[in-house]
């Protein structure tokens, strides 16, 4: 069992690169600040919704982390809806991971979607939601407008970057052979622009692991003490996912937020 109080046995939240490795275990002790994210949203409702750009009403797929299913995204789905988009959750029941039939489920989730809206989907997947937007996008990047994940173990040696009970409930459900895993996970970013939004306060995914390869097409926005289960709550994180979602199509863009915004976001991001 790790050492709380040892800072050897964890990454440290504030080393100033990636490096592989759990999150700090004392996180854990204050991953239950997701209620206080979450009770902050009808206070927040107003800035965002002044603040964040409207729409240009395109379809917006939104999936799950792990164990949950499409109930816990839907307070971000009806926040895009007012935002002027056609979001929808990921239809596949609560999230065990990559199960036979599944991404097959995605696929012809993302091809309705994409016929019924006339136009590509942008994907956003939170945790384990994450790999299975990415994974999507690697699959059908010709209907993919841009992918976006939420405190997602991207990079990095699977079960040494999570919380260990949570890479325990994982292996009940799925198998974790390194190229099972490896498969799941792909090694670069899909083709197609990607957002990887993360925490240095995440007590499940180490945030390391969500650090995304620098490019052109790539981005990471680090969002200041918010939870794992939070992310899919926090004003910050829905801010940064209207703002993604708002620019034009042919002309994607790094996260660069107005001066009104700027000082809530770190400036000075690590890099993969």
């Amino acid at each position: 069992m790790p050492n709380i109080f040892s800072w050897r046995t964890s990454l440290s939240p504030w080393s100033p690169q990636p490096v592989d490795g759990p999150p700090p275990a004392w996180l854990a002790m204050i991953e239950g600040r997701a209620f206080i994210e979450a009770s902050t949203i009808p206070l927040a409702l107003p800035w965002l919704l002044q603040r964040v750009p409207r729409g240009d009403g395109h379809a917006v797929l939104v999936m799950p982390g792990l164990m949950a299913s499409d109930a816990s995204t839907r307070p971000l789905r009806q926040f895009l809806k007012r935002l002027g988009y056609q979001a929808r959750g990921w239809g596949q029941g609560r999230n065990l991971g990559p199960r036979p039939g599944v991404q097959e489920g995605l696929c012809e989730r993302l091809q309705q979607m994409h016929r019924d809206s006339g136009g590509k989907v942008s994907l956003i997947g939170w945790s384990l939601g994450g790999l299975f937007a990415r994974e999507l996008a690697r699959q059908e990047p010709e209907l993919t407008r841009q992918v976006m994940s939420l405190g997602s173990p991207l990079y990095g040696t699977p079960g040494a970057d999570s919380n260990p009970l949570v890479w325990q409930i994982y292996k009940q459900f799925n198998e974790t052979r390194p190229e099972h895993i490896k498969s799941f996970r792909g090694d670069c970013a899909p083709p197609v622009p990607t957002t990887s939004i993360y925490s240095r306060g995440d007590s499940v995914v180490a945030w390391a692991a969500s650090v995304e390869h620098d490019s052109d097409a790539t981005d990471n926005i680090e969002i200041n003490s918010a939870s794992h289960l939070g992310l899919g709550f926090n004003p910050l994180v829905w801010y940064a996912v209207g703002d993604r979602l708002a620019q034009a199509e042919d002309n994607w863009q790094k996260f660069d937020p107005p001066p009104p915004e700027r000082w809530l976001f770190p400036r000075r991001l690590p890099s993969r």
